[in-house]
Order: C-alpha cells, then sequence, then structure tokens
C-alpha cells in the first residue's frame, strides 16, 4: 500500500474550513484542469456518514468513473472517503481538521494501491506516485489561495 500526508494551515476558523470541505462543489476547483473532473452526482450532495459521490475524471487520457463513500464523519474535525469504484485497486483518504487558534491546520492522508498485479509498483512508480503528488501539491496551493 502506498501513503501520502500533506498538511496545510490555513487562515480560517475549523468551521468554516470543514463548511468548505463538505461541499461536493468544491471539489471541482480544487482538482487540477488536466484531471477534466466532474460530479456526476445531483448537486448539492449533502455529505454525511455513508453518502455515495460519482465522479468523471480522465486518469492518463482515459476517461472514467469515479466512485466514493463518505466512512468516516466527524465534522469538524475529519471525514474519510473510500473508493468504490475508480482507478485504483484501493483509495483511502482522510481529512483532517485542527484548530489552531483562528487558523485551521488540514492533513490529508491517503492510502492508495495500483491495479496491475506484478506491475503494480513498476506502474506506481513510473506514473502514478508523481500524478498523485502533483494532484495534492495543486490542491494545497488551491487552498492556499482561496482561504488567503
Amino acid at each position: 500500500m502506498n501513503s501520502l500526508k500533506t498538511e496545510v494551515v490555513i487562515n480560517a476558523s475549523i468551521e468554516t474550513v470543514f463548511a468548505f470541505f463538505s461541499k461536493a462543489e468544491n471539489l471541482e476547483q480544487l482538482t487540477p484542469q488536466w484531471l477534466r473532473f466532474k460530479i456526476l452526482t445531483p448537486l448539492p450532495v449533502i455529505i454525511n456518514k455513508d453518502s455515495l459521490i460519482t465522479y468523471r475524471i480522465k486518469l492518463f487520457y482515459i476517461p472514467m468513473r469515479w466512485k466514493t463513500k463518505i466512512t468516516d464523519w466527524e465534522p469538524p474535525h475529519r471525514f474519510t472517503d473510500v473508493q468504490l469504484k475508480g482507478p485504483y485497486k484501493t483509495w483511502i483518504h482522510e481529512h483532517r481538521f485542527i484548530a489552531q487558534g483562528n487558523k485551521t491546520k488540514m492533513t490529508d492522508i491517503v492510502h492508495y494501491e495500483v491495479p496491475g498485479w506484478f506491475l503494480s509498483n513498476l506502474i506506481h512508480t513510473l506514473f502514478v506516485r508523481d500524478a498523485v503528488v502533483k494532484i495534492f501539491r495543486y490542491r494545497t496551493e488551491k487552498i492556499k489561495h482561496i482561504f488567503s
């Protein structure tokens, strides 16, 4: 299993930050345009435990659907989305929020596996790892910009 952890301190209260991340439609502005990300579930999506959200993305020029389920929901401190269908063998994305005075420390922790059986390590090394890092780097910069 591969993992990625990113952290960013956001210049807003935990309630404001969690409210922003509680709106599925905000995901589009946090996702690089090269992924051609589009939410297919009718908006607005009421997010809570067991919510299902379906997206369309284009990963390495291949269009695909991605369906996630919110498995943990603890406002305003954390939530987890898990891929039910999509490009990864496994995708578990935990979002953590910690109040730091009038700011919020947000941590993203992603555990993921690439399909491909015996080639999965090679696929991860050659293509996927850098793409995942690039996506989360973009996300961090957009978050800083939105809350500046």
